[in-house]
């Protein structure tokens, strides 16, 4: 059985397959808030992104959650803790069963309804994605919380509209309408960073984080079509798709949680920066 997050095959099996899961600078963790350091001498490198919305090409389902391919050309993130310029990859979301859980990374120890991530990568040093990903400063993530409210989330609405064309594994669907990342982020930039790794394995610890502390609105009705991708193609056979099945521990195949629990922090540092 491949990688996932049931029982058998969840994070606390990972490491038998991907030793780096076991490594000392793992994702996601929970932020305590008396631990943070605030550093002011990042504000002399803001933070700074750009996107191009025509240059979302498509959305695929890999099996765990959805996931929107870039055309990185024309993107750039820079400043704050980065060293180099980093291009936009991709983007992808992580959530819950529940709204009260879903989100990877916590605020002491209070979960959000799910987490968005902009996975961006080095391209000053490093020629593709897949190089840069086996470096310690090869990529660079941002983690925007989401919290569950009666309102829909315009821009992401434009994605849900497109997640029933790639409802089972290896679909993928060409976007035809510009899709903004920038207006997937908070209009409160604070944010946290510290050294971490990717959140799904190979869990490859060569992921800066930068996560911003104010969450962006989605709807239960936006997270409850994110909870009916699922995580079989169209010709695996399932136990079941009822929902309500009495089976313990069946899912109907849906992907109705794709988060992996926090891990120690360690002796790491976390920054709180104010823009």
């Amino acid at each position: 059985m491949s990688w996932g997050y049931t029982e058998f095959n969840g994070p606390h099996t990972w490491h038998e397959i991907f030793p780096d899961a076991l490594g000392p600078r793992q994702s996601p963790i929970d932020v305590v808030t008396s631990a943070v350091t605030s550093d002011t001498s990042l504000r002399s490198r803001p933070l700074a992104w750009r996107y191009v919305p025509d240059n979302c090409k498509a959305i695929a389902n890999p099996g765990y959650c959805w996931r929107l391919d870039v055309n990185g050309e024309g993107s750039e993130l820079v400043g704050g803790p980065l060293q180099a310029t980093y291009k936009l990859e991709q983007f992808h979301a992580h959530w819950g069963p529940t709204s009260d859980k879903g989100s990877e990374h916590t605020v002491d120890g209070k979960c959000y309804a799910g987490e968005l991530h902009l996975v961006h990568w080095n391209c000053d040093k490093y020629k593709t994605f897949g190089e840069a990903a086996g470096h310690p400063d090869g990529l660079a993530v941002l983690g925007v919380f989401l919290d569950a409210g009666p309102t829909d989330h315009p821009e992401l609405e434009k994605i849900v509209s497109l997640i029933p064309s790639i409802t089972h594994k290896g679909q993928t669907v060409t976007v035809s309408t510009p899709i903004d990342p920038t207006k997937l982020l908070p209009e409160n930039t604070h944010y946290w960073t510290y050294l971490g790794s990717l959140t799904t394995p190979p869990c490859t610890e060569s992921v800066t984080w930068i996560l911003f502390k104010e969450p962006i609105q989605i709807s239960e009705r936006q997270l409850s079509v994110f909870r009916s991708i699922k995580k079989h193609t169209e010709d695996e056979e399932i136990h079941c798709d009822a929902p309500g099945c009495e089976v313990d521990g069946c899912d109907g195949g849906f992907i109705l949680q794709n988060f992996r629990p926090p891990l120690p922090a360690g002796e790491r540092e976390i920054l709180m920066v104010r823009p």
